[in-house]
């Protein structure tokens, strides 16, 4: 009796991990109902790769080691999936979640049984379900609409997998911690995109990493973003442009090991600063 009774309960009450796995298909929905979300975070991406592409159309990015011509739409594909990282999970989930806290809706969940691990397990889900989509269609885009050669082994194709993955959870706990940032829904937009955007410029993604000062790619290699972009570039240009950057070769370990640095350190900071209502509201 007393087994029945314990197994009611638990179907009655799910756990953190069902209910975080059911919260990613609403936070999918909630996303992709926001024409503004959509535009800014997820097709923002392919509408630059297609200025940059576009625009330099006849500018010579390099040569790989058969002779062949580095065209802008495929030096500038590892910058927007690198881009695309940080909007969708930095800036989406910092601008989301602080409307949230200001118009009541993180107060109303806070009065329901959903855990607050389950309600960051929807929101890391939806970052890596649109991340994932919207990298696919960056990608798709540079080879079908402007021929941008692909990579052909396996190898380069799995580092772009873990640059991804890293670096969407990287920056979506990233997000979840900077909400905390703006004192109002009203003012969130305002707070975070300026930030994201001298990110992405200081890091290399709008502008060629090598033209930047050396003193200012030091400070762009302190932050995510910058390895993200490195990791992308290291997977999908040929080795002959690794003389392009700092140090003149592809770091690797260092992708990983300042990604994951920040990870933990955001993980860290979600843990000590969440709260469902602010205590200054």
């Amino acid at each position: 009796m007393t087994s029945l009774t314990a197994s009611a309960r638990r179907q009655q009450h799910p756990g953190a991990l069902a209910l975080g796995a059911a919260r990613i298909g609403y936070e999918v929905r909630a996303y992709f109902r926001q024409p503004d979300s959509v535009f800014f975070t997820f097709l923002f991406p392919v509408l630059l790769l297609t200025i940059f592409a576009t625009a330099f159309a006849e500018q010579e990015f390099g040569r790989d080691a058969d002779g062949e011509v580095v065209t802008a739409a495929a030096y500038y594909l590892p910058s927007m999936l690198a881009a695309g990282i940080l909007l969708s999970g930095l800036q989406n989930l910092a601008i989301d979640i602080a409307v949230e806290r200001g118009d009541g809706t993180l107060k109303r969940l806070a009065g329901t049984p959903l855990p607050v691990v389950s309600y960051f397990i929807g929101k890391l889900g939806q970052v890596l379900v649109t991340g994932a989509t919207q990298a696919v269609l960056v990608i798709g885009v540079a080879a079908i609409a402007f021929r941008v050669p692909l990579p052909t082994t396996p190898e380069a194709w799995l580092t772009v997998l873990w640059v991804f993955l890293l670096g969407v959870l990287t920056s979506a706990v990233l997000g979840i911690a900077l909400s905390r940032v703006p004192r109002s829904g009203k003012s969130a937009t305002a707070v975070v995109i300026p930030i994201v955007l001298v990110l992405q410029f200081v890091s290399g993604v709008y502008l060629q990493f090598s033209l930047l000062p050396e003193w200012l790619q030091s400070i762009a290699n302190v932050f995510p973003v910058a390895w993200a972009a490195h990791g992308m570039r290291a997977a999908l240009l040929p080795d002959t442009l690794a003389v392009l950057e700092q140090g003149e070769a592809w770091n690797l370990p260092g992708v990983a090991l300042v990604s994951g640095a920040w990870l933990v350190g955001g993980l860290v900071l979600c843990l000590l600063t969440f709260r469902w209502i602010r205590k200054d509201g």
